[in-house]
């Protein structure tokens, strides 16, 4: 379940969230069949292990672990690991980032039913967003569209803001791309915040009328 728009992000997202692609130009063509219906020519040396995705498919547009096999199943590991201490946040920048998200959540305004997922950088500015019924749809066509245009893994430089709240596989999407801050306005679950804090991740919840929470790793904030 999807909302249709920027589908080629979500593709690729997903691929490299599900840890089946490191790098955009590992697909190398995508096909429309039908409007529900894309398909993607991974690289031949790519290996895929698609009994595992079967079996285990760690993302839905659902909640957390909902209806996994086990922890295990979803424990995939990203290579990278933020740099200590960078980059740094002040409050004053992080207070005024959820007003911006919504400033810029056009379908929202018009649905009042989307979730947004958002990359920003130290000073505040905003360099992609995007929308979507499902918190982590939302978060992989964020993070398709960054490897689709050029950003150059890992994200260290950024902030992941989520319009919802954070979950488990929240933190592993921003993980398997190096994202060193994910903030969100609602709470984190306690399997998130454990995630955060063995990740080397700054975790941030209750983002809203400037005030927060800071669940592990507070110094990158200022």
């Amino acid at each position: 379940m999807r909302t249709p728009g920027e589908d080629e992000d979500l593709a690729l997202g997903f691929l490299f969230t599900e840890g089946v692609v490191q790098r955009a130009d590992q697909v190398q063509a995508v096909h429309y069949l039908s409007e529900n219906v894309l398909l993607l020519d991974i690289a031949a040396s790519v290996a895929v292990d698609a009994a595992r995705l079967t079996r285990h498919v760690f993302t839905s547009s659902s909640c957390g672990v909902c209806g996994k096999a086990s922890l295990e199943a979803v424990q995939t590991v990203s290579c990278y690991y933020p740099r200590p201490h960078y980059p740094l946040f002040s409050r004053d920048v992080l207070f005024r980032l959820p007003h911006l998200l919504r400033q810029r959540q056009t379908t929202f305004e018009t649905t009042g039913g989307l979730h947004a997922s958002a990359l920003f950088d130290a000073t505040g500015q905003l360099v992609l967003l995007r929308e979507d019924v499902g918190r982590h749809n939302a978060t992989d066509k964020v993070l398709g569209a960054a490897l689709r245009q050029g950003e150059e893994l890992p994200l260290r430089h950024y902030l992941l803001l989520v319009s919802g709240r954070a979950s488990f596989e929240l933190v592993q999407k921003a993980a398997m791309a190096g994202v060193p801050c994910l903030a969100a306005v609602g709470a984190p679950s306690h399997l998130a915040v454990e995630m955060a804090q063995n990740s080397g991740m700054t975790l941030v919840g209750f983002l809203r009328e400037e005030r927060c929470n800071i669940y592990s790793h507070p110094e990158r904030i200022t």
